[in-house]
Parts: structure tokens; sequence; C-alpha cells
């Protein structure tokens, strides 16, 4: 993630972070072909009609190589790293570790809840680690952008996939980060960055599932002339996912971000729990306009986005704000596609750009449509249930009232058990009557 924001670290650290993407020395060719052999029971040269052993692209996780099926069909296999598993392992025991530290002896890490980050990282690098789950992923993805204008997803061969090996369509394209070749292949860049912002936001709202690894090493640009311009989303380890309640917040916090409503900001915060509920929304409000104004009608390459990150720090700690680990993914992958657009477009306006998006969802979300397509949904369990309701009226009429049920059941057991007592009491005054008798024969 710090590879692509370059306006918070060096450039010669960046440049060395960006080698993470899709530079990671590669490993032997040996132990790729007995993976391939592993995993197909057979060998490479009865799998595919040809594969290139030279990797296209290696990163941390797996690495790439071209092939043709059988029938011809040029593909790209991806090749999990052996033994990538362990060292993932040592490094999240490493990174719990410090969040142990972070969270007992900083004053602010409970409220930072880093293990909690740590583990729900954890759980999205362990499914990274599943080829066959990113499949899926990708699966998924393709079938919501399906006919975009806008982005493109390589089909999968569901029957060359495993939990080791995913083969999907190969595409053809520039890396997003190199301009020069897209001006020499007349692609409008203000545009792409334009574009970008708009996908972001579609996977987020729109679906509620979200590509959440968007670097250059996986974001290229087509440039055949049936799809031109169009962004090519390769990688699909990581992805995020969202409950419609985390959706609507989000939504109406963007969206009041967007019309300078800080008092609906506010508000949204508290309703979510995302703040204490004794915060005074007024307090909330002021220290939010004092961070956001000064960003607004301001280009991206005008906004210090450290600057902006200390003052929320501040802002948070201020008012115990708490992390949402599952929505850490998310603030990632904004931090991505705010830097993208700052190196595509520096002139770009963030806040124009998504602002009548939002709108358009938020519209689809309260108005007619989102009605009509609650009640498409539930039509299944409507069918069901309306013939029945005749029926469940009388049964539930006809039952006794449950708070009269339940106080004649209460006054029965308190008769029972006072009958008990009344029972014993009888026996102990029989026992006592008895022996005075006894007592007065014997005298």
């Amino acid at each position: 993630m710090l590879s692509t924001r370059r306006d918070l670290i060096p450039p010669d650290i960046a440049d060395e972070l960006a080698k993470l993407q899709d530079r990671v020395p590669p490993f032997p060719s040996e132990r790729v072909v007995a993976t391939l052999e592993r995993v197909y029971g057979r060998p490479v040269a009865r799998v595919f009609r040809s594969f290139d052993q030279d990797p296209v692209a290696s990163a941390s996780v797996a690495q790439v190589h071209l092939a043709e099926l059988p029938d011809g069909t040029p593909v790209a296999v991806k090749v999990l790293r052996p033994d990538i598993a362990a060292t993932i392992d040592k490094d999240l025991a490493l990174m719990d570790m410090g969040a142990w530290a972070v969270e007992r002896l900083w004053s602010d890490g409970k409220r930072l809840r880093p293990r909690e980050v740590v583990a729900e990282f954890e759980k999205t690098i362990h499914g990274e680690l599943d080829l066959a789950r990113e499949a899926a992923n990708c699966s998924q993805l393709r079938r919501n952008f399906l006919h975009s204008p806008l982005l493109l997803i390589p089909e999968v061969y569901w029957d060359w996939c495993s939990s080791d090996v995913m083969v999907m369509e190969r595409m053809a394209g520039i890396p997003i980060n190199q301009f020069d070749r897209l001006r020499e292949h007349n692609v409008d860049i203000p545009r792409l960055a334009r574009a970008g912002v708009e996908i972001f936001f579609t996977q987020v709202f729109r679906d509620g599932f979200f590509h959440a690894d968007m670097h250059p090493g996986n974001i290229f640009v087509a440039t055949d002339a049936a799809n031109h311009g169009k962004y090519i989303a390769l990688d699909f380890g990581i992805m995020g996912t969202l409950s419609e309640t985390d959706q609507n917040y989000l939504a109406q916090n963007f969206l009041a971000f967007f019309r300078r409503d800080y008092h609906r900001v506010a508000t949204a915060h508290i309703e979510s729990g995302w703040v204490p509920q004794d915060t005074r929304p007024d307090e909330l409000e002021s220290e939010i306009r004092a961070v956001c104004e000064p960003i607004f009608d301001r280009p991206l390459k005008e906004i210090s986005l450290g600057r902006v990150l200390v003052q929320l720090f501040k802002a948070s700690r201020r008012f115990n704000v708490e992390i949402q680990p599952q929505l850490v993914l998310l603030q990632k992958t904004l931090l991505n596609v705010e830097g993208l657009g700052r190196q595509l477009d520096p002139d770009l306006d963030l806040w124009i750009t998504a602002k009548p998006f939002l709108e358009r969802w938020m519209q689809d979300q309260v108005g007619w449509r989102a009605l009509s397509r609650r009640l498409r949904d539930e039509a299944p369990f409507l069918a069901t249930v309306i013939p029945q309701l005749p029926r469940l009226i009388y049964e539930s009429l006809s039952k006794p009232p449950a708070a009269a049920s339940d106080a004649i059941h209460d006054l029965a057991a308190a008769q029972r058990a006072r009958n008990r007592w009344l029972t014993v009491i009888a026996a102990l005054l029989a026992a006592l009557v008895v022996a005075l008798v006894r007592q007065s024969f014997s005298a």
C-alpha cells in the first residue's frame, strides 16, 4: 500500500516497496513443474500444449507463467510459492506479538484494537494462499462487471484450477503506472482517473464486494480496439466484503462529507457505534469541520494527506473512536485508489467525481426502486407465508394471552409449592400430637 503513496514516503523507499508488487525473485522452474505435476498427476507436457517456464510476474505469494490449453487457448497460470504458508505464519506471529505490545503498553492501544486488526489480516492472507478461493473471487467479480464499459476481469478455467494452481484467461495491457506508454497509445489519462474512482465506489456500494489489492502490479489498461482504455484487474486473493449496515453508514458518511453536512457525519458515527453513544454531536461536528474544510475544492495535488491523517488521528483519540477491523481493508483500498488517482491526474477532484455516484446510489436505496427490489427479493418468502396468514391469525387469536397463560402457570406452581409445605407441616403436627398422646399415657 505504501508503494502507491509517494506523497507519504521518500521516492527511493517507494521504488523498493514497489518491487514487491511483481518483481520478487522467482522460485526455480523445477519447483513450478513439480507443483503442476503433483496437482495434475501427469507431466506438464500432457496438461498444456505449451508452457513457458520463465515467469512473467513473480510476487510474494505466487508467480505467473504463460501457457496454452490443449485446444490452443492462451492462458496465464498462477502457481503458489512453495512453503509460503510457513513463512507467513511466522510473520503473523510477530505481528500478533507486536499488536499485543501496542495494546498493553500504549494508552491508545485498546482503542485501536491492533490484535483484532491483525486477526482480520490473518483471515485475509490465509484466504490469499488458497488459489481455488482466488479463482472463485475472480469469477464473482467478473460476473459483477461482465458488461462494464470500464473494467475487464479474466475468465477462470475451472478444470485446471486447484488450491495451488489457478488458470485464467490471458490478458494483454499496459501497467497503469507506465504513463508514457499509455499516452503513446492515446489513452485518456484524466478519464482513466475518474473511471478508477467510479469502479471503486461501484464495487463497494453496489456489490459490497471489492478488489482490495489495487496496486499497479495488479492493474493494467487495455489498448486493443475493442476494449481501448478499460481497466484490467488481476490478482483476486485479497477481496473485501461489506454488510448492508456498513454500506449504508459508509454511504451516508461519504455523501454527508461531499455535501459538507458535518452534523450528519457526526450523528452517523454515533448511530453506527463507531464512537461512544454519549458523544456530543455538536463537539464531534466541530472537530470534523476543522479537519475537512481545508481540503474541499482543492485538487489532490494540493492536499497533504499526511497532515489530514494526523488531524484525524488526534480527533479519533479525543472522541475515543474505535478502529473497525471489518473496514480496515476498505480503508487500505481507499488509500490505494486515492494514491492511484493522484498519480494519474493530480488535478482530479475526488469529491466531485464521487458525489453524483453516491447520490444515485442513495436514491436507489431509499426510493421506489429500492422498495420494489426488496419486495422482489422477499417474493419467495411472501409467496409461502401469505396463503398461511388466515390460519396463523386464527391460531394466534385462539391461544390464551401469553401473559395470562404465564400467570396461570406461575399460580399453579405456587399452589403446588404451598400444598407441599402444608403437607409437611401437617405431618409434623401429627407427629407432635402422637408424641404428646404417648407421653400422657405413659404418665
